[in-house]
């Protein structure tokens, strides 16, 4: 028999993986400032094997609209320069033979509002997960009432506690969806 409060705990740890997921997954998504986040985790081929981009070089934002990336050995830059038009972030990476730079060209409105949709759609797509995770508690829950392991008074609670949980995490989902937004809008 699992305890309830055992139900409660993974389905929490489920939810705030999925939250911290989204925000992981916003942090990549490009905005109106240059951002080392935007391009640090591409994975580049090199030795044999992919690396993240952060493992190979040193990353900078010296200007709000661009990133310079340094490469420790030079030989990867046309790796690097692959590996970031691969990742389709609509940037065209340059190179001085030791260090490559990427301008961000300004957003467009239009190119703006796309990004927006994203944002809902990421968004969305979490808060159907956690739904997802708050009906799999509540069967477990009806489940182990009808094997008599809870009364009906403690199935309500149960039910009750993830339902909160359940508005709490939808609730954080939308500050994200709504703060990333209102970054992507400003100009």
């Amino acid at each position: 028999m699992v305890p309830v409060k055992q139900i409660y705990e993974e389905t929490k740890k489920k939810m705030e993986q999925s939250r911290e997921a989204l925000a992981k997954r916003y942090i990549t998504m490009r905005g109106g400032r240059a951002r080392a986040d935007l391009v640090s985790e591409i994975k580049v081929d090199c030795y044999g094997s992919k690396l993240p981009i952060n493992q190979l070089s040193t990353i900078s934002v010296p200007e709000p609209r661009l990133i310079v990336i340094e490469p420790w050995d030079k030989s990867l830059i046309e790796n690097i320069k692959k590996a970031i038009l691969a990742a389709n972030l609509g940037i065209n990476p340059s190179d001085d033979g030791n260090f490559i730079r990427l301008p961000l060209p300004p957003l467009t409105e239009e190119r703006r509002e796309e990004i927006v949709k994203f944002v809902k759609q990421w968004a969305e797509e979490t808060k159907i997960s956690i739904r997802n995770l708050r009906r799999e508690a509540r069967e477990k829950i009806e489940q182990m009432e009808k094997d008599k392991d809870i009364s009906e008074d403690e199935k309500k609670r149960a039910e009750k506690d993830i339902q909160s949980l359940t508005d709490d995490f939808i609730s954080k989902i939308e500050e994200l969806q709504d703060k990333k937004a209102e970054e992507i809008r400003k100009v």
